[in-house]
């Protein structure tokens, strides 16, 4: 049996090496993608429109990507139809990230799928981890979100600004706070 790749581990939420060339040249990739994402004028619709359609790994259709935006890699974000992300997003898509249909992002929300090991000399070794995170159909996420690796947001959902989401969400509630937690069921 073949030995995984470092990209193969990191997508099996196994300890991975981040340094990794594969993984550097993917990245490399996806930061010139953003660069030209991110310095584009105003005016510049359809040059965003396609950096990003070439950055996301699947895109429905009618997006809208604010500058800035910021990932790893890009090509593990999976997103539906009519998604919205405000300006200074950050996607860490060391893992999948999965965002349904009608998916808004207010400005500066978070989704990390990268985390480090707890025990101090295994975080010393270098090795990381990420695990992916999914989110429903019809979700709003207010401005500030934290998004916690291995999260799963059902749909229906809205989850106020400020929160930070470190377990799942299911559908069709309001939740907030840090923790978040449920605060009304629809």
């Amino acid at each position: 049996m073949k030995p995984k790749t470092e990209r193969e581990k990191m997508l099996a939420n196994e300890l991975y090496w981040a340094s990794d060339a594969e993984l550097t040249q993917l990245q490399t990739d996806a930061y010139q993608l953003l660069h030209a994402h991110n310095t584009s004028l105003p005016s510049e619709v359809d040059k965003r429109r396609s950096t990003i359609l070439k950055l996301f790994g699947k895109l429905g259709s009618d997006f809208v990507v604010r500058p800035p935006f910021y990932c790893d890699y890009g090509c593990h974000i999976f997103a539906g139809d009519r998604l919205y992300l405000n300006f200074d997003c950050t996607i860490l898509d060391c893992n999948t990230v999965h965002l349904g249909d009608d998916v808004l992002l207010g400005p500066k929300v978070q989704i990390y799928t990268a985390y480090h090991p707890i025990e101090p000399e295994l975080r010393r070794s270098g090795k990381e981890l990420a695990a992916p995170v999914v989110i429903g159909d019809n979700v709003w996420l207010g401005g500030g979100v934290i998004v916690c690796p291995g999260v799963s947001i059902g749909s229906n959902v809205t989850i106020g600004a400020g929160s930070v989401v470190v377990k799942d969400i299911p559908s069709n509630v309001v939740a907030a706070g840090n923790p978040c937690r449920v605060i009304k069921s629809l």
